[in-house]
């Protein structure tokens, strides 16, 4: 029997349908509704970064170990305090103090359920009433969905692909005022596979700290760089600008699954403590959900054990598939890679819609792509970019070629005639 009330006392909350529409699953899962099933051809995704499924990246047995470990000793199976468990945080700080002039101990490392739940954290602490915030355009929009949820604006400042997607530096003091909180810079890039060359990182701190910011360096991609610029922590700054470091084991150890990140200050003046910054993540954590305990636990041991050939073998595997992709996309005339990819897991890939033919736009591409070819890669519309794509390339590399063959196929179909 139906119960009838004069008036129910709650509803769904519509600005959850918004945030969750502009993120990468939400593109992701619209894409996927679009799959012809009558197409035989297996679906390769191109549009997401987790190469966790392919032989060629699977994880070090070190770090299975180091979990199995964990679990069985029965010692990891309480709660954890909400920063994180003391040897985990120890263990991240000293990996992390590798070359730092000022060095890190274990209160400035905060344990995360992976890099979005640090993500989370920071954009929670920093917003206020009438304050904004600085994000790459094309960015991870993860950002702008956690902003928009908490009513932090947004500003954004643009990467510029004729110049290997440095930061518009002039753009970022001119759209910056006296309610901006902070910056997010991503490096290695996602999505441009960018890295930033010391002296460019330089310039962003110096440029924060005359504006009067903070950077959120957002490391989740740390190390996995195989081009000709070397890659440089944005920590290093930290006595020229405060930084709050986020990163994780995610994608360095091929394990996006297993949810641990962090957020670390970098922060030798104090400047962090003296604002309240500091306190107020150690509080939002207490009201958060903490990362699994025996994963917590772990930590040091994935640190210790996992031999440098491991981190080789995976940088080796980006590089010839960064080649392929980039290489594959040269021979497509309507698509257009403005820099061959030296980092992360992805590349940036302009759409000419003039040689096309019925095609409006990225997004009209994407879902005749996936219809047709059963290829799955992002719009660019999802990152920022308008009529641009976001293609990953950490896949198995067969099925990277067969994809991208795919790409061409469509795209000679689709070819305006002369």
């Amino acid at each position: 029997m139906e119960i009838e009330a004069k008036r129910w006392g709650f509803r769904g909350k519509q600005e959850l349908n918004a945030a969750s529409a502009s993120t990468v699953r939400g593109y992701l899962n619209l894409l996927m509704g679009n799959i012809n099933k009558d197409n035989s051809s297996s679906v390769i995704r191109l549009g997401h970064g987790d190469p966790s499924h392919f032989p060629s990246f699977k994880t070090t047995p070190a770090a299975e170990d180091a979990i199995v470990d964990a679990l069985r000793s029965a010692k990891h199976n309480c709660y954890a305090p909400s920063a994180g468990v003391l040897p985990a945080r120890r263990a991240i700080a000293d990996y992390l103090n590798r070359d730092l002039p000022c060095k890190l101990s274990p209160d400035d490392v905060y344990l995360t359920s992976g890099c979005t739940q640090a993500i989370e954290v920071v954009i929670n602490v920093l917003s206020r009433p009438g304050a904004n915030i600085l994000l790459p355009r094309p960015g991870f929009p993860y950002y702008e969905s956690r902003s928009a949820y908490n009513h932090l604006e947004v500003r954004h400042y643009d990467l510029l692909p004729e110049k290997g997607w440095e930061v518009d530096l002039d753009a970022v003091e001119t759209i910056a005022d006296e309610n901006t909180v902070a910056l997010v810079i991503i490096n290695p890039g996602n999505p441009c596979g960018n890295v930033f060359s010391y002296e460019q990182l330089h310039k962003v701190a110096e440029t924060a700290r005359k504006l009067g910011i903070l950077v959120i360096s957002d490391e989740a991609y740390d190390n996995l760089a195989f081009g000709s610029t070397r890659y440089v922590p944005m920590r290093v700054l930290g006595s020229t600008v405060p930084v709050l470091t986020l990163g994780s084991i995610s994608k360095r150890w091929i394990v996006p699954g297993w949810r641990l990140g962090w957020i670390v200050a970098s922060d030798p003046n104090s400047i962090l403590k003296k604002s309240g910054v500091i306190d107020s993540i150690a509080e939002f954590l207490n009201v958060s959900s903490d990362p699994a305990t025996f994963i917590q636990a772990a930590i040091p041991q994935i640190l210790e054990n996992t031999k440098e050939d491991f981190f080789s073998k995976i940088i080796s595997t980006l590089r010839e598939c960064a080649d392929i992709c980039y290489n594959r996309i040269e021979e497509i005339p309507s698509l257009t890679c403005p820099k061959k990819p030296e980092g992360s897991m992805f590349v940036m890939v302009k759409l000419n819609l003039s040689m096309l033919e019925d095609i409006n736009d990225d997004m009209d591409f994407c879902l005749k792509l996936v219809e047709e070819e059963s290829v799955i890669v992002l719009p660019g519309i999802a990152v920022g970019l308008k009529n641009w794509l976001r293609i990953t390339f950490a896949i198995e590399p067969s099925l990277l070629q067969e994809g991208l063959g795919r790409i061409k196929g469509f795209c000679q179909r689709h070819a305006k005639k002369q």
